[in-house]
C-alpha cells in the first residue's frame, strides 16, 4: 500500500496477517476496525501490543492489519510477528529486544489431515471382539 513506512507478513498455524507501519499517533486498525474491538479478549489485545511495549513505542506508529485464516489467537499471534517484523525493517537496532523477547519465532502447528479408514486423523475404528 502506499504511504506506508514498512509492510510485513506475520503468520501463526492458518492464520495471515499483513502489516502497515507508518510514523503516527498509535491507531491501530485490524481489517479496518479499531483492535478493541476486533479482539474481544484482553490477552489477544496484549499479545498484539507486546512488541510495541518492549520497545516503548506504543504512541510512536499507525498500524492496519489485515488478517485472514484461523482463529482469533493464532491471528493475533500472527499479528504480533508481523508487527515484529515490521519494527525490524524501519529499526535494525530493535532486533535484539524482539528477539530475546522470542517474537521472532513462527508457529507452525497446524492440524493434522484425517486419514481415510480413521474416524479422525489417529483415532481408529471400534475393535469388537465378537
Amino acid at each position: 500500500m502506499k504511504g506506508w513506512d514498512s509492510s510485513a507478513i506475520g503468520k501463526r498455524k492458518r492464520a495471515v496477517a499483513r502489516v502497515y507501519l507508518k510514523a503516527g499517533s498509535g491507531k491501530i486498525l485490524v481489517n479496518k476496525l479499531p483492535f478493541e474491538d476486533y479482539f474481544g479478549r484482553e490477552t489477544l489485545k496484549m499479545v498484539l501490543k507486546q512488541p510495541l511495549v518492549a520497545l516503548e513505542k506504543e504512541e510512536d506508529f499507525d498500524i492496519s492489519f489485515f488478517v485472514k485464516g484461523g482463529g482469533k489467537s493464532s491471528q493475533a499471534g500472527a499479528c504480533r510477528l508481523g508487527l515484529s517484523r515490521a519494527l525490524q525493517t524501519i529499526d535494525p537496532e530493535c532486533r535484539s529486544v524482539l528477539k530475546a523477547e522470542g517474537f521472532f519465532t513462527r508457529d507452525s502447528r497446524e492440524v493434522e489431515r484425517k486419514k481415510y479408514g480413521r474416524h479422525k486423523a489417529r483415532k481408529k475404528p471400534q475393535f469388537s471382539k465378537r
